[in-house]
């Protein structure tokens, strides 16, 4: 294992250890809200705190962009961390358990390495540049599907960013009536790292951020598959608007979405 990877591993198993703790108590966890439909517990802020320790002890030049923390910067800026510590919290809020950790590291802005932990089920989802993607140190691979009958596409509700609600279902109408089914899990982190390892077969989501994305992309392309965002180029990092599947079935999921596009989501 790349020994950066490993410590991504070790932070992300650390901040797993903070969440299961909190979930058996979770009447003690204190829940604010950060913006429209978007809350912050004071479990992601541990968790936060808990990889952005264990990151330090090892690189302390580096810098770290994480969802609750914004960006620290290091003297070393070609090396950026890619945090959220607790992908899925209002899942995590209602009891539901599944969420994750999720954790990239980009070197000279090319993603180099990603950790996504299920810490409920013990998952750990890895990928280092090249070197392919595991789960539980086994190689996945995304679904060699070659169209979208039969596939099982996961996505994510636009709850943030509800002006885009029409367009979406547009969408999501269209894609549902050529696929078998479609899953909404709730954390957009493990929903890429399920496609990684074939148990989606694709997914789709708007107005994302990269600590959602970040250690997912990376999985996916080290397992085959391809991330872009709604017109097939590669804004997703910025648009946070994000396609992921194989070549052949994201094909398709773009020339379903395309017609519903229109010139805000098409950026």
């Amino acid at each position: 294992m790349h020994p950066m990877l490993n410590i991504a591993v070790r932070a992300a198993r650390t901040a797993g250890k903070v969440i299961v703790r909190s979930m058996e108590q979770l009447d003690k966890v204190e829940i604010e809200s950060k913006g429209t439909n978007d809350f912050v517990t004071s479990v992601d802020i541990s968790a936060e705190e808990a990889i952005i320790e264990t990151i330090r002890k090892s690189y302390p030049d580096h810098t770290i962009i994480g969802e609750e923390s914004g960006v620290l910067k290091g003297s070393d800026d070609d090396y950026q961390w890619i945090v959220d510590p607790l992908d899925g919290t209002t899942n995590f809020i209602k009891g539901i358990p599944h969420f994750c950790v999720s954790i990239a590291l980009k070197v000279k802005g090319k993603l180099d390495q990603a950790v996504v932990f299920d810490p409920i089920r013990g998952e750990l989802f890895t990928a280092s540049r090249g070197k392919g993607a595991q789960l539980n140190g086994f190689r996945i691979r995304v679904n060699k599907n070659k169209e979208l009958s039969g596939t099982v596409l996961a996505t994510g509700f636009p709850f943030k960013h509800k002006q885009h609600t029409a367009a979406y279902m547009a969408m999501f109408s269209g894609l549902f009536q050529k696929s078998a089914d479609m899953r909404r899990t709730g954390s957009p982190a493990l929903d890429l790292a399920y496609v990684a390892a074939g148990r989606f077969d694709g997914f789709f989501e708007i107005g994302l951020k990269p600590w959602n994305t970040a250690a997912g992309e990376l999985l996916i392309i080290e397992a085959g598959g391809l991330v872009t965002d709604f017109t097939g180029g590669h804004n997703h990092a910025k648009s946070g608007n994000i396609v992921a599947a194989n070549t052949r079935i994201l094909k398709d999921v773009l020339k379903e979405i395309r017609p519903h596009l229109g010139e805000a989501l098409s950026k």
